[in-house]
């Protein structure tokens, strides 16, 4: 158990506390009393959740603390804790004016959900057909959707109005789309290098 996995860990235990304060205030608009100390914790519980991925990522890299148990929760920390940031934002009104600033539209959740869940089993299947040697790269798509996703979740928790919500999200899941049908066709791609895309006659 180094300090890299210390600070992640510590990231995972932030996730839960982010989710009850956002729902919470949420529920605060709901009742026509916005009590904006929920909202200004879950945003610094979020800001602090995401430099610390950042910090670990440096400890393990400046004092060599690269763990087995790193590789495994580093992305389990880092995906959970965007998507709890869009599950909540999209079942929790953030605000006190318009709707339409204040969650997401139902598709974006299950976009992002759908893409990740996809390429979870396709990473079990190339394992299973192929094993050890099989290359999950990440693509530049995939990182402009991460960082569109974080911006989506910005705006609705800065309640930020100099472009509208849905362009945000809209661009954010493009890319999210793009970046599945990428890892997808690198999959086949992968099969078909090993001689197990195609049917036996």
């Amino acid at each position: 158990m180094t300090t890299a996995n210390k600070i992640t860990l510590v990231r995972i235990l932030m996730i839960p506390a982010f989710v009850t304060m956002a729902i919470y205030y949420g529920q605060s608009i709901g009742r026509g009393a916005p009590l904006e100390w929920q909202r200004y914790t879950a945003i610094i519980i979020f800001i602090l959740a995401s430099v610390s991925d950042g910090l670990d990522g440096y400890v393990a890299r400046r004092y060599n603390q690269r763990s087995p148990l790193g590789v495994v929760l580093d992305p389990i920390a880092d995906k959970g804790l965007l998507l709890s940031g869009i599950i909540t934002l999209s079942i929790s009104n953030w605000s006190k004016i318009d709707p339409e600033y204040g969650r997401f539209p139902a598709w974006f959740p299950v976009l992002v959900i759908t893409r990740d869940a996809v390429i979870l089993m396709g990473t079990a299947v190339l394992y299973f057909l192929i094993g050890p040697n099989i290359k999950v790269k990440p693509s530049w798509t995939g990182k402009v959707a991460t960082v569109l996703q974080m911006a989506a979740i910005a705006w609705v928790m800065l309640q930020l109005h100099f472009l509208p919500l849905i362009w945000v999200v809209a661009a954010a899941g493009f890319f999210t789309l793009i970046s599945g049908i990428i890892y997808v066709l690198d999959g086949v791609r992968q099969l078909q290098a090993a001689g197990h895309a195609n049917a036996p006659r």
